[in-house]
């Protein structure tokens, strides 16, 4: 803890005191509610873990203060009494591990869908304006206003009578507060034109939050310090409006961005192309200009020896992490004991938020107990009954079922065919948008060679003969997979041909100008990293879309590197390659014939740029006509095939066989990491 003497200093807002100045980042769970938009035992749990790790708040986010005029989609909401029962259990359980429940309170104004399309309206915006579905949304009547005020007030008394020991009111991204804080706010009432008149109702809802719930109880805002897009406000604007609520409310929380530009959503939530930290400047400058209330900053914040220097320099006051603890809820109680080195730091991958839109259920590649807090709270420590595992393959999987077979109190020998644990993933150890993966890949290795119940084995290759030596009673296949080779492609190895996996070992082997063969994830994140090193790269993808499988957030992050890498990036969608040569390789335009529909747009979020209409496949070719593209070399990128055949040999030499992650099928780092451990998990019980 001497380490970070600044980051572990209690805090106190209002009469509050919070013992360090590490906070969870407000997180909405309104998709994981019951039928009734009621919070279930799975979110407390959730809320729950991160007290239990040390963060000095656990903040609900997306809670209601209107649900029959302000929500965005079928949330949480406070405005009904037959829901507070769930409120009082997830307070009480935050802050029995000594931490402070905190909950931000959302109005969606012009952007209340949910509110308009399902529950009849009506829904009113700060001013007349259309919103991001096309719908023409009129001004809120002051009336409505001042209703609006109250109603926020009246939430945090719900709140505070729950158990709940902070209110974040939040004033951001677009929703109806900073509709009104906004520069197009030009009402002609008390309500719009100056900054003055923009910012008196919030300034009216701190007020009536404090009339209501005590002057001592703490009062968080907030706020966009830059909208972040072409027309949007920016910081000095936002400086502008902290001023105007410095000593209105406790604490001014800096994010940005706003909720209906697509091209900041991956900067409000930074993505993985970002650097770390990469919206504190916001809250500096921010944190210049107030006097009054504290100064918290949020974004891409995983390194604490960061988070000191943020503190100790006077940047901000508070450090607020999201995604951070999803990846490793433990964060602060590692650091406040010294295990700094064992935080695993999120990748912002964007796995957690994307199955949280698509299957309704929070994930996490990096932290398998993720999304399923419930079930490991009540998990015995250690297995009833212990087993000799052998552990085919330290790829992610294999090293995820070691660890936790291991921490279950199995005796397990791992071996691993190469000199160096990671597999396949280790081929991108130079990229640096993928350092947090490598970071993780190099923590997991530590933590598998520290670990006193792993026998390791490297440059050792798990064969059945020697399966059969060591006598296991449970075999767990994890040899991974092998890229596909286009043997089918006339040319394929040529000279000038080379992997996906070569090609970001050594970048220097690549020539000028290169080709990659597919579209998928790999595929274009080489083109992307080859693009920054200055090549020349066309990536040749035969279907309508880029394969991100149902990652759509990291698809809006690589539509927005596309966008700035257009000068030396291009993907030619409906294109199949038909040969590689010399000079370099012939391409077939076949239009829409291998579209997938299933990726023409993303869950109420519109269609991504990088789904395209079949008129523009080629420009002005004709389906199957082809060219030459004239480039040096050529990468194959067309995905992996199972290592089975390692797999089915196995079979019948230990009682149990259990084939995960690559070796199974092909997948993510989620897939096989949630696979592994819960296979882990299973085992002993007989």
């Amino acid at each position: 803890m001497a380490k970070f003497e600044h980051l572990y200093q209690p805090i106190t807002l209002g009469n509050t005191r919070f013992r360090n100045r590490l906070f969870s980042a407000p997180t909405g769970e309104e998709y994981f509610t019951n039928s009734r938009n009621h919070i279930d035992d799975r979110i407390v749990a959730y809320f729950e873990r991160k007290a239990k790790g040390g963060a000095a708040t656990a903040s609900l986010g997306s809670v209601m203060v209107d649900l029959q005029r302000g929500a965005v989609g079928p949330s949480i909401h406070l405005d009904d009494p037959t829901g507070l029962n769930p409120f009082f259990t997830l307070a009480n359980c935050v802050s029995r591990h000594g931490a402070i429940a905190d909950i931000e309170l959302q109005h969606s104004g012009a952007n209340s869908y949910h509110s308009l399309l399902d529950l009849g309206g009506p829904i009113y915006g700060a001013f007349d304006s259309v919103n991001g579905l096309g719908m023409e949304v009129p001004e809120m009547p002051e009336d409505v206003i001042f209703e609006t005020i109250s109603m926020y007030g009246d939430a945090a008394q719900v709140a505070k009578h729950c158990g709940f020991g902070m209110v974040t009111v939040h004033a951001g991204h677009g929703w109806l507060l900073n509709q009104f804080l906004g520069d197009k706010n030009n009402r002609k009432d008390q309500w719009g034109g100056s900054l003055e008149n923009r910012a008196r109702i919030v300034q009216y809802i701190c007020k009536d939050i404090k009339k209501k719930c005590g002057k001592g109880f703490p009062v968080t805002v907030r706020i966009s310090g830059s909208e972040m897009f072409s027309g949007g406000y920016d910081i000095d604007y936002g400086v502008e409006i902290a001023k105007q609520l410095d000593g209105y409310c406790d604490m001014i929380n800096v994010s940005v961005g706003a909720h209906e530009e697509e091209s900041v959503f991956t900067i409000t939530h930074p993505n993985m192309f970002l650097e770390d930290g990469c919206n504190v400047r916001y809250a500096a400058e921010v944190k210049k200009h107030v006097t009054q209330s504290k100064v918290a900053t949020v974004g891409a914040l995983t390194s604490l020896e960061m988070m000191e220097e943020i503190i100790a320099s006077g940047k901000a006051d508070v450090v607020m992490m999201a995604r951070q603890l999803i990846a490793d809820p433990d964060t602060p109680i590692k650091g406040m004991t010294g295990h700094e080195d064992d935080v695993r730091c999120c990748m912002r991958c964007f796995e957690c938020f994307s199955q949280h839109f698509t299957t309704l259920h929070g994930k996490c590649a990096i932290n398998p107990e993720a999304g399923f807090e419930r079930e490991v709270k009540y998990e015995e420590p250690e297995a009833k009954v212990k087993k000799k595992v052998l552990v085919c393959g330290g790829g992610v999987g294999g090293m995820q079922a070691a660890l936790t077979a291991a921490d279950r109190g199995h005796e397990v020998i791992l071996c691993e065919k190469d000199s160096q644990l990671g597999g396949c993933l280790r081929c991108e150890a130079n990229v640096p948008f993928k350092a947090n993966l490598q970071y993780y890949l190099d923590q997991q290795a530590r933590h598998v060679q520290e670990h006193k119940n792993i026998d390791l084995r490297m440059n050792t290759e798990a064969t059945p003969e020697l399966a059969r030596e060591l006598a296991p009673d449970v075999i767990i296949a994890a040899f991974g997979s092998d890229a596909i080779i286009p043997t089918f492609l006339p040319g394929y190895d040529g000279e000038n041909v080379m992997s996906v996996d070569d090609a970001l070992l050594d970048p220097s082997a690549v020539g000028h100008k290169v080709a990659i063969l597919g579209g998928g994830l790999s595929g274009v994140e080489c083109g992307i990293y080859l693009a920054k090193l200055g090549h020349d790269v066309k990536v040749v993808e035969r279907t309508t879309s880029l394969g991100t499988g149902n990652n759509v957030l990291h698809a809006m992050a690589i539509d927005n590197e596309l966008d700035h890498l257009k000068d030396s990036l291009e993907v030619l969608y409906g294109t199949s390659a038909v040969e590689i040569t010399e000079d370099g390789v012939v391409v077939e335009f076949v239009g829409d014939k291998f579209a997938r529909p299933e990726h023409c747009e993303t869950l109420k979020r519109g269609t991504l740029r990088s789904v395209i209409s079949a008129h523009e496949f080629g420009g002005e070719h004709e389906p199957g006509e082809t060219m030459l593209l004239d480039v040096d070399t050529v990468v194959y990128a067309l995905g992996q095939t199972p290592r089975s055949d390692a797999a089915d040999a196995m079979v019948g030499i230990a009682e149990e066989l259990h084939v995960i992650g690559d070796c199974a099928a092909p997948g993510n780092v989620y897939q096989a990491n949630a696979q592994a451990w819960t296979i882990a998990m299973d085992l002993g019980r007989y």
